[in-house]
């Protein structure tokens, strides 16, 4: 009931650590996450259902699911079965493994971190 039946859920790589991605879920997308072990978010843009790989093969398998405090945000900790969980591609052409590929400097400028041009 909590946040109108959508919470946030980080994917985050297990052997890492590594942040990849955050997405919305909803009861319907937890259920088949659970069910299926599969990384599965709430397209709040498409208003649909979406399991991560399904179009781009980048597949997100999850191995523990962690639930904070207050029960309204959840971690997928994931192996990843391809490069990335990124939908955007480096200037290699490469998919980029994380999303969160760019920080804000001391000087209020944005630096791509290392390998994610």
């Amino acid at each position: 009931d909590k946040r109108g039946g959508l919470l946030p859920a980080i994917a985050q790589e297990k052997a890492t650590g590594d942040i990849l991605m955050i997405g919305s879920i909803n009861q319907e997308a937890f259920a088949k996450a659970v069910s299926s072990r599969m990384a599965t978010f709430w397209s709040t843009s498409r208003n649909a259902l979406w399991t991560k790989g399904e179009t781009s093969g980048e597949w997100l398998k999850i191995i523990d699911i962690l639930i904070d405090c207050d029960q309204d945000a959840v971690i997928y900790q994931v192996e990843l079965s391809g490069s990335g969980a990124c939908h955007t591609k480096d200037s290699k052409g490469q998919i980029r493994k994380s999303c969160f590929y760019r920080k804000l400097a001391e000087d209020k400028q944005l630096e791509f971190l290392p390998g994610s041009q």
